[in-house]
């Protein structure tokens, strides 16, 4: 129970990597707002948690649209009654070289990885504020300091919301919040199968070799992302903030 009576928010909770975090912080006694923009993900996502007796609420959220966001906020206060924790896993997947993406893709991607982050954390400042153990979990990827081919967008984004992570890390600081990310490396989820498709590769093939990208020689699952996120989150990382923890399997070392 090591976010017992926490009040937490996690956007991005409808599946893959924001599923798991929100099971998980339920699982060690938080109260969950599940926010994502896929009504039927995040809706599944709150029924997992309620059949092992959790405490949660699905909002849609659009984290792009400030409105949306103010609503979030607005009806996790009272849900809640306040907020401790804010994680921002709600990310869009774009990917190309620079002489097949458009404007529109990198609309697409800073408005939800970068701009989808700053929003949630502006309008739910004021709520962490009054927590006595405040903490903001970014999930970056390892695509925010490591070169991929064709990841341009997306690598771009995760980059810029590694920096955000540490421009925060230092303003929040005199409020006793604390600011830091995960960045993981190949982990399964329904975002890689969208990857797959994206590639036009051989499943079998495209799995292998990213299980042969890191030393431990398999691609990681969203509950190992979860703890991640679980410790920075928890007051024993309470001395830690403007980090990132890279759970990659060895991937980039």
């Amino acid at each position: 129970m090591r976010l017992e009576s926490k009040k937490v928010i996690i956007t991005g909770g409808g599946s893959g990597i924001g599923r798991a975090i929100c099971k998980l912080f339920a699982q060690h006694g938080a109260s969950v707002v599940i926010a994502d923009i896929d009504e039927d993900g995040m809706h599944q996502t709150a029924e997992q948690i309620q059949s092992e007796g959790g405490e949660c609420l699905a909002i849609r959220t659009d984290v792009a649209s400030e409105e949306s966001v103010k609503e979030l906020i607005s009806q996790s206060k009272k849900f809640l009654g306040g907020l401790d924790i804010l994680v921002n896993d709600a990310a869009v997947f774009v990917f190309g070289a620079i002489d097949n993406v458009n404007l529109l893709d990198w609309e697409k991607v800073f408005s939800v990885n970068v701009i989808g982050s700053a929003n949630t954390v502006k309008y739910a400042l004021p709520e962490l504020k009054k927590s006595f153990s405040p903490a903001i979990v970014n999930i970056a990827s390892v695509s925010s300091f490591i070169a991929q081919p064709s990841f341009v967008p997306y690598n771009a984004s995760k980059g810029a919301l590694l920096q955000l992570t540490r421009c925060l890390a230092m303003d929040l600081a005199e409020f006793n919040i604390r600011v830091n990310a995960v960045c993981p490396g190949s982990i399964y989820t329904p975002a890689t199968e969208r990857h797959i498709a994206f590639e036009n590769t051989n499943r079998e093939e495209f799995l292998k070799k990213a299980a042969e990208s890191s030393l431990l020689k398999r691609v990681g699952t969203p509950e190992e992302i979860a703890y991640a996120a679980l410790f920075l989150a928890s007051d024993e990382a309470s001395f830690i903030t403007g980090e990132h923890l890279v759970v990659d399997g060895g991937m980039t070392v």
